[in-house]
């Protein structure tokens, strides 16, 4: 196995190695683990791999999530199809962590180009380990003990009907974690918001907050300068996509953003999302 550092803040690819062996070899997995840790998301080309072995590589990493708006194919639960073909659908265009809006988001996720267009259709992944290590001092400060509420409802929701965003919305409430929180694995520091989040739960308090525009323009614009960080190209990698192309990342330490440039070329994506822990 080859790996070539692709920027100095995040992305490696790897060549010389198939994820259908990776899926059975528990040593190469090991290596493939170690090297998503360091890197935080890995590239690989010409995985001429089956649904099966998709799955199965994953599965080393945990217990896949189905998705409660996008479908999975019906003989690989966990495997959710990404399929943009028809009409032109912006959910994915903003920088995000997926799953924010779960108790428990995805750890990480094997994602797999089965139909892409020509030109266009990239992905950007983002370190957001070091945009929380890049803030000043005093923002650090002021969000060290912050916790925020993300949501479902305003993203997938927003284009449904009244009542099935409210079925949707009470069947995933939205979920509290903190704004920064500890990699489980590495014990990094992570800047840990998206376009998921909705607001801040404890910001109104009187260190914080003076008089009226402090509380809520206040904690919007400090909201919104966070989610700010992600843009930064120093803090980011971008992937050019061809058919059985692979991205496994760490979705605990990353945003990503899928870029909307290719409508209406298909573009047809095979996702498998590995169960994650309770952020703290």
């Amino acid at each position: 196995m080859r790996v070539e550092q692709l920027t100095c803040s995040i992305g490696a690819e790897l060549s010389g190695v198939h994820l259908g062996d990776a899926a059975r070899d528990d040593a190469l997995f090991g290596e493939i683990k170690a090297l998503l840790l360091k890197h935080r998301v890995l590239f690989l080309r010409d995985q001429d791999i089956s649904r099966a072995e998709h799955v199965a590589f994953a599965r080393r990493f945990g217990e896949l999530e189905d998705h409660p708006v996008v479908g999975s194919d019906p003989e690989h639960p966990g495997l959710v199809q990404i399929y943009r073909s028809e009409e032109k659908n912006p959910y994915e265009n903003t920088y995000h962590t997926d799953g924010l809006w779960r108790p428990r988001p995805p750890m990480g996720a094997v994602l797999r180009c089965i139909e892409c267009p020509p030109v266009g259709g990239d992905t950007i992944w983002v370190n957001m380990v070091e945009a929380y290590k890049q803030l000043p001092d005093e923002i650090k400060k002021k969000i060290a003990t912050l916790r925020a509420k993300s949501s479902i409802e305003h993203s997938f929701g927003a284009a449904m009907t009244p009542e099935a965003r409210a079925k949707l919305a009470a069947e995933n409430p939205p979920a509290e974690h903190p704004v920064v929180r500890t990699h489980p694995e590495t014990g990094e520091k992570i800047l840990y918001i998206g376009s998921f989040t909705t607001h801040f739960v404890n910001f109104h308090t009187p260190e914080n907050v003076r008089f009226g525009q402090d509380k809520v323009p206040g904690a919007s614009h400090l909201l919104n300068y966070l989610l700010s960080q992600a843009a930064i190209p120093e803090y980011q990698v971008r992937f050019r996509w061809r058919p059985n192309s692979v991205a496994i990342w760490d979705n605990r330490s990353t945003q990503h953003y899928a870029v909307m440039d290719y409508w209406p070329a298909p573009r047809k994506m095979e996702r498998a999302s590995i169960v994650g822990d309770k952020p703290y």
